[in-house]
């Protein structure tokens, strides 16, 4: 069969493969178009009336496609679109087999004309979705770049922040130094205005009525040490009229039992031996009831010192031995240490009294003086006083108290400015003749 050549059509090598790749998969459906060749002339009637009502063989490409449907969004009617020319290009593949079935030379250029126009509008889609495509990857990378120098300033930004949270740590450890030295400082002052409270609140005022009340006090705290300590001599089997004795000398007691007044007159020499009269402060002893406290929060103290020089003084070794089996109170004396015990307690706050006398006496006068009654002295009411709690009988009917000899001291007298204490003492039960001194 001889064929005639068409006239070439300018097309790329592109559409050229993919004819060649179309024909191979419309071959099937093209053999069975053409079951007979009745049939086959009919419909290549047909299709010729088709192809030249389509194209009109003047070369001109009068090929109509669908318009575009309204409401549809861009991507959808590109889709149609594309369906309807791969469509119209299947078709017209088969109008130019049909075109060979019987060889119509005319009908071939046609239907070659009517493949390439197709082929076209499909390589315009390529090219319109290529472009498409770029122009996208275009805004993309414009939106890329966007979001990078954002990024960037963002970047900035964090880092300007997290130099800020430094510098603020920075600020926040050091205002955490300051608060706590100032809860450090404020807790020191708080507890020094606690100490200022209780020291205002046990303050002494000091006058002459206070003097009086602690010279009162000492008095009786040398007798309630006395008491436990004629005990303890009672029960360890000393001799007391011996120990009276050697305190007092020959003393005639109007009862036996004012010889504790010798016991007394002993313990009130000891406490007041090297007695000077300079003025200090009382308060840091006075606040405490219990004047263990006292030595236990302060055992350095002047007021700690003192007690323990007294206890060696007053509690003689032997003593203390025949008492307690030991001399255990002796050796925590001279160590600095108290002991929190029933006798050491009496003693301490008879050491506690005659330390507040001592200092106030010197804070309300610093010309104040104690003076002691030298034994054989003459009676004056004056300077004295009797120490009997009992004294009916004591005073001859003939002779008054005034006539009667001083046997010993047990507490001494103080004058502070114009204010007299008297010395208290014992009386002797022998009475002078008038005119004797």
């Amino acid at each position: 069969m001889e064929v005639v050549a068409a006239k070439p059509f300018k097309t790329s090598s592109n559409i050229s493969e993919f004819v060649s790749k179309f024909a191979k998969v419309c071959k099937l459906r093209s053999i069975g178009v053409f079951a007979s060749e009745n049939n086959a002339s009919l419909v290549v009637d047909d299709n010729s009336r088709d192809l030249t009502e389509e194209t009109g063989f003047e070369g001109q490409k009068v090929h109509p496609h669908p318009a575009e449907v309204s409401g549809k969004n861009n991507g959808e009617t590109e889709m149609e679109k594309l369906f309807e020319i791969v469509s119209a290009l299947k078709s017209s593949y088969i109008r130019l087999q049909e075109a060979h079935i019987p060889y119509n030379p005319k009908l071939i250029i046609a239907a070659n004309k009517l493949v390439v126009a197709e082929l076209e509008a499909l390589c315009k889609i390529k090219r319109a979705y290529k472009e498409k495509q770029f122009r996208r990857f275009e805004s993309d990378l414009s939106h890329i770049a966007l979001l990078q120098a954002k990024i960037e300033v963002n970047e900035g930004f964090v880092e300007e922040l997290k130099f800020q949270v430094k510098a603020k740590n920075s600020e926040i450890k050091q205002l955490a130094q300051e608060l706590r030295e100032l809860d450090n400082g404020n807790a020191k002052l708080a507890e020094k205005v606690k100490q200022m409270n209780v020291e205002r609140k046990f303050a002494v005022v000091y006058n002459v009525n206070t003097f009086q009340k602690a010279f009162a006090a000492t008095s009786k705290s040398i007798h309630d040490f006395a008491k436990p300590l004629i005990s303890l001599m009672k029960a360890s089997g000393w001799n007391l009229d011996l120990a009276a004795k050697s305190i007092g000398g020959e003393v005639v007691y109007s009862k036996r039992s004012h010889k504790k007044y010798a016991f007394e007159a002993y313990i009130g020499r000891r406490m007041f031996s090297g007695m000077t009269l300079q003025g200090y402060n009382v308060d840091d002893v006075m606040r405490f009831d219990d004047p263990i406290d006292a030595l236990i929060n302060d055992p350095d103290s002047e007021f700690s010192k003192f007690c323990g020089k007294k206890y060696l003084l007053v509690v003689h070794p032997i003593m203390e031995a025949s008492f307690f089996g030991n001399l255990d109170y002796r050796t925590l004396a001279l160590s600095g240490k108290h002991p929190r015990t029933p006798f050491y307690q009496i003693f301490a706050k008879m050491a506690k009294w005659v330390w507040v006398l001592q200092g106030i006496a010197g804070s309300l006068d610093p010309k104040a003086r104690a003076f002691a009654v030298n034994r054989g002295s003459k009676f004056s009411d004056a300077y004295m006083e009797s120490v009997e709690e009992d004294k009916e009988g004591a005073v001859c009917s003939v002779q008054p108290e005034s006539m009667r000899r001083v046997e010993f001291m047990v507490m001494p007298g103080f004058k502070i400015g114009e204010t007299l204490l008297k010395s208290r003492v014992y009386l002797s039960k022998v009475e002078f003749p008038l005119g004797k001194s």
